[in-house]
């Protein structure tokens, strides 16, 4: 809880006023929230049980959307109350660590931002301390003049709605790097790690599809179902485009998800292709020896000529052993040139058939970009 920062931005058409307030000082709360024509109160980090409540009386929040807060780990949703409305939204964490080992991204890809907003005030909770994704809305109150502090609260609810939802094409575009060096990597360099790569990636995808998933939902039912008095005509129009970033969202995802199986098929036949031209050029090896083999083996029988004129003369010519090699060289030379005009030599080499999987593989990117 030490880590846990709340953060106070009030303003209006007079101007703005940024403070942050103690976890021991919320009782400065009301006051704030009565002399600020509209107010932003933002909780960094996990607060307890006792100062969430304060904080819902301060702002007459219902119970039920307050339990939300403390179970984190929401679905995205939308709830409409009387006086105010509360929003679950998915949020991207900044700050993405990387695995020493496998080079992936970490398993907690976001957080939970629960937003609360009436008429003249804004309440969010983040589930972790430590920063996030809305600095360009601060900014954007700071020093877009009276634009943006002249508005209602929910102009505000769409600066946040929009920066969370912006927050994850970097993280989609994070993933997809990873998946093209995989890529590369199953090409080039044959790697076997690739398979437990691809899963992380994909568990990875999945992830990202169930939140987005029901954050488009959430954002639906804000157009459709939300109070008139509290989103205006004007401000559903922006809504309404981070709709359609949220679909767009969807795409990318759906897009990564069937490259993530593409690649597994992908490291499939590039290895069932590399085996299958060992067992040729194996066997292929096994051929060219039979011939040499079966003469070796008939010369090592241990058949007399004295005793007889039919055990193996050939043992006292004088170039008995140079014409055995020549005959067994001949037999060799013959299958290869066999082999070739029957056309079993093509293809020994997998640089070939790597290519066409390959272009492959590449036609089926494009297809889905």
């Amino acid at each position: 809880m030490t880590d846990t920062r709340i953060s106070v931005i009030a303003f209006g058409s007079d101007g703005l006023q940024e403070e942050t307030v103690p976890l021991d000082g919320l009782d400065r709360l009301s006051g704030l929230a009565e002399a600020a024509s509209m107010i932003w109160l933002n909780v960094d980090g996990p607060l307890p049980r006792d100062s969430v409540f304060q904080i819902g009386t301060v702002f007459k929040l219902h119970p039920l959307a307050l339990e939300d807060v403390l179970h984190v780990r929401q679905r995205a949703k939308f709830e409409d109350y009387d006086k105010h409305n509360f929003l679950a939204l998915p949020m991207p964490l900044v700050q993405l660590e990387r695995r020493s080992a496998e080079d992936e991204l970490q398993s907690t890809l976001t957080e939970q931002l629960s937003l609360f907003f009436g008429s003249n005030f804004v309440v969010t909770f983040q589930e972790f301390p430590g920063g996030d994704c809305l600095a360009p809305v601060r900014e954007k109150l700071r020093h877009d003049g009276r634009h943006s502090r002249n508005q209602k609260a929910d102009h505000l609810v769409y600066l946040i709605v929009d920066a969370v939802i912006d927050a994850y094409f970097p993280l989609l575009e994070a993933l997809g790097e990873r998946l093209e060096g995989v890529e590369e990597d199953i090409l080039n360099r044959h790697d076997q790690k690739a398979p437990g790569r691809i899963y992380v990636l994909k568990r990875n995808v999945i992830k990202l599809r169930r939140c987005i998933w029901p954050l488009r939902e959430a954002i639906h039912t804000l157009l459709r179902d939300v109070q008139p008095e509290l989103v205006r005509d004007e401000t559903k129009v922006y809504l309404r485009d981070c709709y359609d970033h949220a679909i767009r969202l969807l795409d990318l995802v759906e897009m990564d998800r069937e490259l993530c199986s593409d690649l597994m098929d992908l490291h499939l036949s590039s290895s069932s292709n590399r085996m299958n031209e060992v067992m040729k050029v194996l066997a292929i090896i096994t051929t060219l020896f039979i011939p040499p083999t079966f003469i070796a083996g008939i010369y090592g029988m241990n058949f007399n000529p004295e005793k007889s004129p039919w055990n193996m003369p050939e043992l006292n010519w004088l170039y008995g052993y140079p014409v055995a090699l020549l005959v067994m060289t001949s037999l060799m030379g013959g299958l290869l040139f066999w082999m070739h005009w029957k056309g079993w030599l093509k293809g020994i080499s997998s640089a070939g058939s790597e290519r066409s999987i390959k272009r492959s593989l590449k036609r089926k990117i494009g297809n889905l970009k």
